[in-house]
Formats: C-alpha cells, sequence, structure tokens
C-alpha cells in the first residue's frame, strides 16, 4: 500500500453514518486527509474552492439543499471533477435510485448495511479499491 496521502470527500448528512465511515476508513489506514460535509450545497462549495481535489468521494443519495443526484450530475459534467471516481453510498435499495446513478455515471453504488460491523467492512472495502488499487484516469484522457 502508498504512503501518499489519500484525499476522501465524504458527504454524508447523518452524523452516525459519517462516523462510522471516518472510523472504517481510519482503522484501515485509508484516507490520511478526509473531509466531511453534511449537505450536497456544502460539497459542491467545497469541490469548487479547492485546488486540490479529492482521490475519491464517498456520496450519499439522500442529502439536504442539494440531493445525491444532483451532485453527482454537476460534477460529472464539470471537466475539472469528472473523472474523480464517485461511490454512492445509500441505504437505498429503489432501483430507480440505481439506475439514474449509474445514467449520471457513478463508479459504483453500495447500499449501507444496517450492522455495523457489516458497515465498516463495506467502506473498507470501498476505500481500500477506489482510493488504494484503482489507477487514476490520467489528466490528459
Amino acid at each position: 500500500m502508498s504512503n501518499l496521502p489519500i484525499d476522501i470527500l465524504l458527504v454524508e448528512d447523518s452524523d452516525e453514518d459519517a462516523e462510522l465511515a471516518v472510523r472504517a476508513l481510519n482503522k484501515h489506514r485509508l484516507a490520511s486527509q478526509l473531509h466531511r460535509v453534511a449537505d450536497g450545497a456544502e460539497a459542491l462549495q467545497f469541490l469548487q474552492a479547492t485546488d486540490q481535489l479529492p482521490k475519491l468521494v464517498l456520496l450519499d443519495l439522500k442529502l439536504p439543499k442539494v440531493d445525491g443526484l444532483e451532485v453527482l450530475r454537476t460534477l460529472k459534467n464539470d471537466p475539472r471533477t469528472q473523472s474523480i471516481p464517485i461511490v454512492m453510498l445509500s441505504s437505498s435499495r429503489q432501483n430507480s435510485d440505481l439506475v439514474e446513478s449509474y445514467k449520471l455515471g457513478a463508479n459504483s453504488y453500495v447500499v449501507k448495511p444496517v450492522d455495523f460491523d457489516e458497515f465498516v467492512d463495506a467502506v473498507q472495502q470501498v476505500g481500500q479499491y477506489w482510493a488504494v488499487l484503482n489507477e487514476p484516469r490520467p489528466k490528459s484522457a
């Protein structure tokens, strides 16, 4: 595993789910820099204001102010952010949410398990793959 900093943006309105995700990522040392925002508007503002884009966005679907699908649509339509892997983390099992997420360019869709250990394991696996193992698309592509 690389010792390079991994920047992850966690967009999650539930403090409980955010805490579980942070604990899972920290436990497995998958993020040296993790940024958490609590709604879609804050996520878009953060990404517009930073020069250092995250390597991965973990995005909840049901968010206040601007929902996850709109955040996803905005990020995938912006040349500056369109190559960032975006993993939808949602409690929704609705087929329409899954289909729309992939249609808009989500790289993965993970249904949040209710069980604590399963949730920690799911976040660890997502972080391991997208933030450590996956080779990002070159900027010139």
